[in-house]
């Protein structure tokens, strides 16, 4: 007989503590259930994949700083008048290029409170009647989807199973970081960062300098080679540093340069990444279009809204961890390795220091894991509130 199947008597749960442990004072950053990284004590919010900034450093850097040098290196061969200037314009680019990239990493792109229970409101609308069979609440259904009005048009919202919310329009949830973002565009890999409301003026000044970056190089390391004595071939035979950054702009410039105009249209167009390649405003009007100026205007000179979890400020956390870890020992491990507990999912202790039903919920679900896995029709959207666990079914013993 397998652990999950098998007989508990009462006597043996007496003897699990699932008292609450006492409150430990931590921030916010330090207990947030998404995949970020945090910085300077929660200041900087970085996406998981935040390592990747170090090639995309790497990739801007060493040709920006190679056409430095070599611009260096020409100071008493050729016009100091010429010279001077292209330097501290490159280096100009390479810096502002750098901040425009630290602000879109570093900075969070617009991330949306989770909930730690489903909506009350939603929960209530969708009550039953309380005569039901057995004395038993049935089973509770959140709607999926549900229309609000955006500038005189109806627009859909979905329900985030994971933030337990109803995402605002043109909100999404990001998979890699494990967040809903307001005005969700798309996860970029090379911040490491998603971009959302917040940060997405930095991001298309950051592949914007970029492209200039390029074609500042390109162009300059061109004018090096012409400036040269003698014939076209034997300056670049000479000068094989100036001939390496121009193919490499070259190629850079095809990525980073179409990437901006892009979004250049996405602007005039006052869609998102994520809407446009979805073809959501293809048959309808688009509710946020306030045409080209008024989509620049509201992007580059609107302020900058603020940020909806302040991850510094001071939060209460319970050791949940524990209770499972118990309940995992003494129940025979029914509870399975994958199901762990998650405070955001509603995992708290009421005020009588019970229990709440959704560590009931995650001992009765172990059961169902096989059909599941089998497609029998189990719907997320339900959610029993007081029916008793298999597993516990006849136990009315636990304090």
């Amino acid at each position: 007989m397998s652990k999950k199947s098998q007989a508990y008597d009462s006597s043996t749960f007496h003897d699990i503590d699932l008292s609450p442990s006492e409150p430990i004072p931590r921030r916010i950053y330090q207990v947030w259930k998404g995949n970020n990284k945090f910085c300077c004590g929660g200041r900087m919010v970085c996406g998981p994949d935040a390592g990747s900034l170090y090639l995309t450093l790497f990739l801007i850097g060493c040709p920006a700083i190679a056409f430095c040098i070599k611009m260096i290196m020409i100071f008493k061969e050729e016009n100091p008048l010429f010279d001077y200037p292209v330097l501290f314009g490159g280096l100009f680019l390479t810096i502002l290029d750098f901040t425009f990239l630290f602000m879109t990493s570093t900075r969070d792109p617009g991330i949306i409170p989770r909930n730690s229970q489903f909506p009350e409101e939603e929960a209530l609308s969708s009550m039953p009647s309380m005569d039901s069979p057995n004395n038993r609440t049935p089973y509770l259904k959140i709607p999926r989807m549900k229309d609000v009005i955006v500038n005189g048009h109806t627009v859909k919202v979905k329900f985030c199973e994971t933030c337990l919310l109803y995402r605002p329009p043109r909100a999404s949830h990001c998979s890699i970081c494990n967040n809903c973002v307001q005005r969700f565009d798309h996860h970029c890999p090379w911040v490491g960062q998603c971009i959302g409301q917040r940060n997405y003026a930095s991001f298309i000044g950051f592949i914007s300098t970029s492209s200039l970056l390029c074609t500042y190089v390109f162009a300059c390391s061109w004018l090096n080679l012409l400036r040269g004595p003698g014939t076209l071939w034997s300056v670049m035979r000479r000068d094989i540093l100036s001939v390496i950054l121009i193919i490499y702009c070259f190629i850079a410039i095809w990525f980073v340069g179409g990437l901006t105009v892009f979004h250049i249209y996405l602007i005039c167009t006052n869609e998102t990444t994520y809407e446009n390649f979805r073809y959501r405003y293809d048959k309808m009007e688009n509710p946020f279009n306030k045409g080209i100026l008024g989509n620049f205007r509201e992007l580059f000179f609107s302020k900058l809204p603020p940020a909806m979890v302040k991850f510094r400020a001071w939060t209460t956390e319970y050791d949940d961890q524990s209770i499972i870890s118990n309940l995992r020992d003494y129940a025979g491990g029914f509870i399975s390795s994958k199901e762990k507990f998650d405070i955001e999912m509603g995992g708290k202790h009421d005020k009588d220091g019970l229990v709440p039903a959704r560590i009931l919920q995650i001992m009765d679900y172990c059961d169902a894991d096989d059909g599941l896995k089998k497609g029998d029709g189990y719907d997320p959207f339900f959610h029993a509130t007081n029916q008793e666990p298999q597993h516990l079914q006849g136990f009315s013993t636990i304090e």
